[in-house]
């Protein structure tokens, strides 16, 4: 279902950003703007159509895949957050829904999905004050050694600062990144990124590291060879200026990474913000229209980054599947259990598409479904659906 290439933009203001779409010229801050003014929603899905295909043709990405959520304790207060508990040695009513999962209770969580076909999990958390560094080093090794062929996605860059915090003695990024990747960790997922601006980080999350942080992490991962993602946060107190300055943040720091690192940057996942049971409940959140055009124009902006994907999760399935024409290449995975935000679970964690509902939805897009493994690669399965390896022969 492309958008057909020559279609006349009733925005002049599009003509010349077309033209340096079209001859794969890198887009300004000014262009992103503009691309966030137009009212010509058909022309921006044309041109990030263009961005997609050029790398993608019509593949469209999926993977089979777990999230695990081992605490929603949290000593962070971020104001967008409806998933952090406060920390209490002594129950009450307020934490009757608060929880942290034993290494063994995640091991298990992850062997099923493993037993159940499935190739990644990703884990993240709450900053939780009383476990140890070992805890999370424990859950790395048990789950690679029950399923040795299980890629482990794994701790936000705001996790990792607070391992180097309460490690014993205390470490560096390098080393407590070094200890999991010697564990079992395999790359990092991008969450915590947030808004890349001073006046958002104030108002919305103080109490989280920032900016210099989450790069220093990503940075150090990338110069070990760890491959790792990126996210935004969109929808909340931001504007567009500042979304457009995060994706020039991100650009510019995979340039080096690309230059200069081992590894780099795979994808960005916009995130749409969903106000429900945070201190920003009284916000409207972004629209479908503002989804689509903010995962445009990252496809736009991010020259470098090979994947834009949207998480069904945050911005539904159904919409997720018009992006696919809207510049994304990627519509993550199975998901099965997600504890952040629970729009598509109803109010409940449960939220989850089989792997049929995600080629329909993919194949109804004009698509081709590919599912991948952690970095990409193509998945081969067997007639009876294990897997065999991957297309680069891994």
């Amino acid at each position: 279902m492309s958008i057909a290439p020559n279609a006349t933009s009733t925005d002049t203001e599009l003509l010349p950003i077309r033209e340096k779409v079209q001859a794969n010229q890198r887009l300004s801050r000014e262009d992103g703007l503009a691309l966030y003014r137009t009212k010509d929603i058909f022309t921006l899905g044309e041109l990030a159509t263009i961005a997609r295909e050029r790398r993608h043709g019509r593949l469209a990405y999926y993977n089979i895949n777990r999230h695990i959520n081992y605490t929603n304790f949290c000593v962070l207060r971020c104001k967008f957050c409806s998933f952090y508990r406060p920390w209490s040695k002594e129950p009450t009513e307020n934490t009757a829904d608060t929880y942290e999962l034993t290494v063994d209770e995640i091991v298990e969580i992850a062997a099923q999905a493993y037993d159940q076909g499935a190739t990644e999990v990703h884990i993240v958390g709450g900053l939780h004050p009383k476990l140890p560094f070992d805890y999370y080093l424990d859950m790395c090794r048990g789950i690679k050694a029950r399923c040795p062929g299980l890629r482990l996605k794994a701790f936000t860059a705001i996790e990792i600062v607070h391992f180097t915090r309460i490690a014993r003695p205390r470490m560096s990024i390098a080393e407590v990144l070094t200890a999991l990747r010697d564990a079992g960790l395999d790359t990092l997922p991008g969450g915590g990124a947030e808004i890349f601006d001073q006046r958002v980080h104030d108002e919305a999350f103080k109490n989280k590291v920032g900016e210099a942080e989450w790069f220093d992490v990503h940075r150090t991962a990338h110069e070990l060879g760890i491959p790792t993602n990126a996210t935004m946060l969109y929808g909340h107190i931001d504007g567009h200026a500042e979304r457009i300055e995060h994706l020039i943040k991100l650009r510019d720091h995979q340039d080096a990474s690309l230059a200069e690192r081992q590894a780099a940057f795979q994808c960005l996942i916009p995130l749409s913000f969903i106000p429900d049971g945070s201190e920003f409940g009284h916000l409207p959140g972004p629209t479908g229209l503002d989804d689509l055009k903010t995962l445009a124009i990252s496809r736009l902006m991010l020259d470098n980054f090979d994947h834009i994907k949207a998480f069904w999760i945050m911005q539904s399935p159904k919409l997720s599947q018009v992006a696919l024409s809207w510049g994304v290449d990627d519509f993550d995975g199975t998901v099965v259990w997600y504890d952040i935000t629970k729009r598509e679970g109803r109010g409940t964690q449960h939220q989850e598409l089989s792997i049929d509902q995600i080629a329909r939805l993919i194949r109804e897009a004009g698509c081709v479904p590919v599912e991948r493994d952690s970095f990409y690669n193509r998945i081969r399965r067997d007639a009876s659906g294990k897997v065999v390896g991957s297309a680069d022969g891994s």
